[in-house]
């Protein structure tokens, strides 16, 4: 076989190769065991077996009522398109940018959910899995696959297929961790090498002006990140912009749900090294990556790299025993009294729950932790404040007003846990924009007295 010549696996042995011939078959077979009616799940964020999809939506006339289930998914997504909603439904946990015209339009459904139980709907039964659609790194000598660059919410369901169909691509990182799955496990293997596909940290179109805004924020949350803290990091501009401003600092470490290329300078300098983790020390913790070829090399069978699924990674009480954990999440609006909305504008859903709230909480319950959301003080036309007297109807409350610890803007650092309704309005005016400070604050002293 080309695949193992490719990879020189000299020490194959040949029963293992013998079963990895027997399941090799062409996307076009292995997608026929997809019948009406089934529930599908597939591998997401940049790791989606697009080979795969593309065969399955290929046999839509065939097919009706076939749920599709995965958070978000980087690429087109061909059962999205206008028409193919009596062949597939997609249910997403957490609505990507290409998902978010199928779901307000009702092509396509929302499930509101931590991240960390997202795993747990398969493994527990709640969502009984039929096929299970996987993209692999190709077999070890020992006959065992990586799931590369996304563990976090597909190995548990995979392992509860009914079926399982996987895509075997040479492009594919080996990751390490909790991250393997055996080819004894796998129904059908589809041979198909393509690059993974990438998604840039920073969107190019973003303004001078907004970038400086984000620089800012970056700054305030990197004031308060202590010398030996674990950090919970995501993907965009701000994360970006606090890694910017940690090169001072000693012995960081990670535990996050995703991360993407930003740590990789701060590990190669020796600021990341994990030393002072109290849980798995020297260790970086994750479930997925999302990112571009920079940190799908970096990640490839390296040892310091970690990777576990979801309900693993994101439990609150897992991520509470490393010390002074500091998680950073981002939302749409945030109100007086500390409610944070993070995945609707209004009744228009945008995103999701996510491991927003695991996080929060994981980092409160740190010893010496802090739960951090950071956000623009408005909306990029300047138009709209961020902080807001009260959220807008319909919006969903992502992080409670009882789980809510530091809010910070460009404009500085609002610490709420443990504050008064009066205290936290009084702390949230400060940080927001200067131009809506007194609105807000006649509306606080008509509403709470302040």
């Amino acid at each position: 076989m080309e695949i193992f010549d490719d990879i020189k696996l000299k020490a194959m042995p040949g029963n293992i190769l013998n079963i990895y011939n027997k399941k090799l078959v062409s996307a076009g077979e292995a997608v026929k065991y997809i019948k009406s009616g089934d529930n599908v799940v597939i591998q997401p964020g940049c790791a989606a077996p697009m080979n795969l999809i593309k065969a399955m939506v290929d046999r839509k006339d065939e097919l009706e009522d076939v749920n599709i289930y995965h958070i978000l998914v980087v690429g087109d997504l061909p059962y999205l398109k206008q028409g193919m909603e009596k062949h597939f439904k997609h249910k997403a946990f957490f609505i990507g940018a290409n998902a978010r015209e199928a779901v307000n339009d009702g092509r396509a459904e929302f499930i509101p959910i931590f991240l960390s139980e997202v795993p747990l709907l398969f493994k527990d039964g709640h969502i009984k899995t039929d096929i299970a659609l996987i993209h692999l790194s190709p077999p070890d000598e020992h006959g065992f696959c990586s799931y590369g660059v996304d563990v976090g919410t597909i190995k548990t369901p995979a392992e509860n297929a009914r079926i399982i169909i996987a895509q075997i691509n040479k492009e594919m990182p080996r990751t390490l961790g909790d991250s393997f799955i055996h080819i004894n496990k796998i129904n059908f293997i589809v041979e198909h090498d393509e690059p993974i596909k990438e998604l840039p940290q920073i969107d190019p179109k973003t303004s001078k002006e907004v970038l400086e805004i984000y620089d800012r924020i970056g700054l305030n949350i990197a004031d308060l990140i202590e010398d030996g803290s674990t950090l919970q990091m995501g993907i965009g501009a701000i994360p970006d912009a606090v890694m910017k401003y940690l090169s001072g600092k000693k012995d960081l470490g990670i535990h996050t749900e995703m991360f993407s290329d930003g740590i990789i300078d701060l590990v190669e300098q020796g600021i990341i090294n994990g030393e002072k983790k109290t849980l798995h020390p020297g260790k970086i913790i994750a479930g997925f990556v999302l990112g571009t070829k920079r940190v799908y090399d970096f990640i490839d069978n390296n040892p310091i790299i970690e990777f576990h699924p979801q309900e693993y990674v994101n439990d609150p009480f897992i991520i509470s025993k490393n010390k002074k954990m500091v998680a950073i999440n981002s939302a749409i609006e945030v109100d007086l009294t500390g409610q944070v909305c993070a995945d609707s504008m209004g009744t228009k859903l945008y995103s999701g729950i996510g491991g927003q709230v695991d996080f929060i909480r994981g980092a409160i319950h740190s010893e010496g932790g802090k739960g951090i959301i950071a956000l623009p003080s408005v909306t990029k036309d300047g138009n709209i404040s961020r902080i807001v007297s009260k959220l807008k109807s319909g919006a969903g409350v992502v992080t409670s007003r009882g789980d809510v610890d530091y809010v910070i803007t460009e404009y500085g650092v609002a610490q709420l846990f443990g504050k008064s309704i009066q205290e936290r309005a009084k702390e949230l005016i400060n940080i927001a924009h200067p131009k809506f400070r007194d609105e807000l604050t006649n509306f606080a002293k008509e509403t709470y007295r302040i």
